[in-house]
């Protein structure tokens, strides 16, 4: 139950970022939804996390643990932010975004040891099907400039950067702690560029608070913390697997909450991730009778401390 639940919760609350972002789209900058969302949280967590949290960790493990937060929030959100506002289609971001699985999937062998066999490789490439029947339409409807392109692209490298970065990693890092010290990374960051471009003071709108402790308790805690949690339980094929869901999810969710259009397209969409997801979790199972041969990070057992630090 526990192996069905993970992953269903984790597609609704990494999907929810985009419905949160939404919300507040209307009321402030992106720099400014950002750094209220991570500034506070910043402060509470490192606020709630013992002082015996820091003994056992090394200046280097710290600034890894930063770097890899940088990356998987900064970089990632940032540049999804901004691709918006400079008039890319959210729909052709997460297009771009959909080709995280398969640059993760080529690499996972030669850094982490963890070989995409042949019908993982099908799952994957019928995700990025399910995606781009989704998002393709809105790619030619969008009225931004060639390098604004780019921008999407770099979140997805600086997310796969993490992924991989976490991956190589020897020491082990209590997951409250993890999540302190990348959220802390991306406080600092977004409230430097928030008064660097004069985008600091927040709006005193309801709907821009709203937006914000959605951003806190869903994507942040849900999405994040699932992330990295089913990276160590299942690894990098099926996680990424996941990601092929969000946008058909967030398309789902956008019309029931804000009445968008779901047609037919869609839906079918939506219809192929899910067997992409199918398909490569079929093929993660070994036969009966057989015990799986994992590497020795997937093959760790989960902390008892709770999930990773989204």
């Amino acid at each position: 139950m526990l192996s069905a639940l993970l992953p269903a919760a984790f597609v609704l609350c990494w999907s929810s970022g985009f419905i949160g972002a939404k919300l507040g789209s209307d009321t402030a900058a992106a720099t400014t939804l950002l750094m209220w969302r991570f500034l506070p949280l910043a402060v509470a967590l490192l606020a709630m996390l013992p002082r015996t949290a820091w003994r056992d960790l090394t200046p280097r493990t710290v600034g890894r643990q930063t770097l890899i937060g940088a990356l998987s929030q900064t970089g990632y959100l940032l540049s999804v932010y901004y691709a918006i506002q400079l008039g890319v289609s959210s729909g052709t971001t997460a297009l771009i975004d959909g080709v995280q699985p398969l640059v993760a999937g080529a690499l996972a062998g030669p850094l982490l040891r963890q070989y995409v066999s042949r019908r993982q490789w099908l799952g994957l490439c019928l995700g990025l099907t399910g995606v781009a029947t989704v998002t393709l339409a809105d790619a030619g409807s969008a009225d931004a400039a060639w390098w604004a392109y780019l921008v999407p692209l770099l979140g997805m490298l600086s997310l796969v950067a993490a992924t991989f970065l976490e991956g190589r990693s020897r020491t082990p890092v209590a997951p409250r702690t993890a999540l302190t010290i990348h959220c802390t990374a991306s406080a600092a960051i977004f409230s430097a560029l928030g008064l660097a471009t004069g985008t600091a003071t927040p709006p005193a709108a309801p709907s821009f608070w709203l937006a914000t402790a959605w951003l806190v308790v869903l994507p942040t805690f849900g999405g994040y913390g699932l992330y990295w949690l089913i990276l160590r339980r299942s690894g990098v094929a099926q996680v990424n697997t996941l990601m092929f869901l969000m946008a058909p999810v967030t398309a789902v969710w956008g019309a029931l909450m804000f009445g968008e259009h779901f047609g037919a397209t869609t839906a079918l969409g939506l219809a192929i991730g899910l067997a992409a997801v199918v398909i490569v979790r079929r093929a993660d199972r070994p036969p009966p009778g057989t015990r799986p041969a994992r590497s020795p990070r997937a093959s760790a057992p989960p902390r008892p401390t709770g999930p990773r630090a989204h």
